[in-house]
């Protein structure tokens, strides 16, 4: 519970106090956010959860930013107005959830800077507004600590050096920082709905940082069509989460999933999204991931799925798209349409590529193809080569029992 709450209010808090701080001394204003969620680490579990424990939390962090206000004269002949506006303590109204909403929405897109190079712009983005901490982002990049320590100094760096500032843009810059927003947002979503590894397939928390982020975004004044198809795409996903794994935490495909564990007010959310989304012409990925999605969400059964559709839906993808994780699920959507065979032909070009042995997702769906074809004993060995790769835990037990199964057959 703590660590969702302080994962959640640090990215307000940061933004917050980057305003009144600005981008050049943006590791003050983490550095008392990080002041700030060790005390009630350190005083919490001995004294209680404040009753408004985000606003206890925002006033230790208006007070060690104003500490440092004073101790490093910050903002130079200003320090004492910068000093004088976080002494105004932050209230419960309409007002400043407005305000806030907005400095987060500033931060997320300084973080998208084209001038931050591309790599550094994610990881960036990660960290400030999502919360994430180094290790977590390596994960997900499938990157070292130290490489990823490295590309957050730069992106610093980059700040400090180019003046960047929380102005934000407008016209065809608006669009291109748009881009790198959402690749952002989605990369976040993605983390926490399959994780690469750890002890748990799903992390809850960072599905939920990711929905925030995106409806920030799809109910500003710059939302556009692609904003509502990412939220769509999110939300309509999300909704599995609770069908996902069993009790012990184990996964479950989608086509074993309990449907009725599926979340309904997520689903509901999703094609709101999804209607407001097809306005205007342009139709990017988001907008035909989340149209697979609801052809998934709409069937009552898995009997009842139109896999033709979704089909004919990841040929559009995979057009737009023509990535290795677009062709894996098209591959299953071909398979339940056309056969094993002819999904696995459609994937057998991937195997030039030196990275897909060492990825488990391409070689577990070319084992259960293979293993669908009879071709156990190869299958197996997919499997088998699958559990070398990084993957979490319950996806190793799954290669595991699909190991097992196609032995004793």
């Amino acid at each position: 519970m703590l660590e969702h709450l302080f994962r959640h209010q640090s990215s307000r808090i940061l933004a917050h106090l980057t305003r009144f701080l600005g981008p050049a001394h943006l590791e003050v204003a983490e550095e008392a956010v990080q002041e700030a969620m060790l005390r009630a680490w350190q005083t919490w579990p001995y004294q209680g959860m404040p009753e408004n424990a985000a606003g206890w939390l925002f006033r230790v962090a208006h007070n060690a930013a104003i500490d440092a206000v004073r101790r490093d004269r910050i903002g130079g002949q200003k320090s004492a107005e910068v000093v004088a506006a976080l002494s105004v303590p932050p209230d419960d109204t309409p007002e400043f959830e407005s305000q806030l909403r907005d400095d987060q929405l500033r931060l997320v897109f300084m973080c998208c800077h084209p001038r931050i190079p591309r790599d550094g712009r994610a990881v960036l983005s990660l960290q400030i507004a999502g919360g994430f901490n180094v290790r977590e982002i390596a994960r997900a990049f499938l990157a070292e600590d130290a490489a990823i320590a490295q590309r957050l100094v730069r992106a610093r760096r980059q700040i400090r050096e180019q003046g960047l500032t929380l102005d934000m843009p407008d016209g065809e810059e608006l669009k291109r920082r748009l881009d790198s927003v959402f690749e952002v947002i989605y990369l976040m979503f993605n983390e926490g709905y399959a994780a690469h590894e750890g002890a748990d397939l799903i992390r809850t928390d960072l599905c939920h940082e990711a929905l925030r982020l995106g409806q920030l975004i799809a109910t500003s004044s710059i939302a556009e069509p692609r904003a509502h198809a990412l939220m769509a795409l999110m939300a309509l996903q999300a909704a599995r989460l609770p069908a996902r794994t069993d009790e012990a935490g184990d996964l479950i495909l989608l086509e074993d999933q309990d449907r009725s564990r599926w979340d309904q007010t997520l689903i509901t959310i999703g094609f709101r999204h999804f209607d407001r989304s097809i306005d205007g012409d342009d139709v990017s990925v988001y907008h035909v991931q989340a149209a697979i999605a609801a052809v998934h969400a709409r069937a009552e059964s898995r009997e009842a799925v139109d896999w033709p559709a979704i089909l004919d839906l990841y040929d559009q993808l995979f057009a737009m798209n023509p990535s290795p994780v677009v062709a894996l699920n098209r591959a299953v959507a071909i398979e339940r349409v056309r056969g094993p065979a002819e999904a696995l032909a459609s994937i057998e070009t991937l195997s030039a590529d030196a990275k897909m042995g060492g990825y488990y997702l391409y070689l577990a769906v070319r084992g259960h193809l293979l293993v669908a074809l009879g071709r156990r004993a190869e299958g197996v060995a997919c499997f088998e080569q699958a559990l070398q790769c990084r993957c979490s835990e319950p996806e190793r037990r799954f290669l595991r029992r699909r190991i097992d199964q196609g032995s004793l057959n």
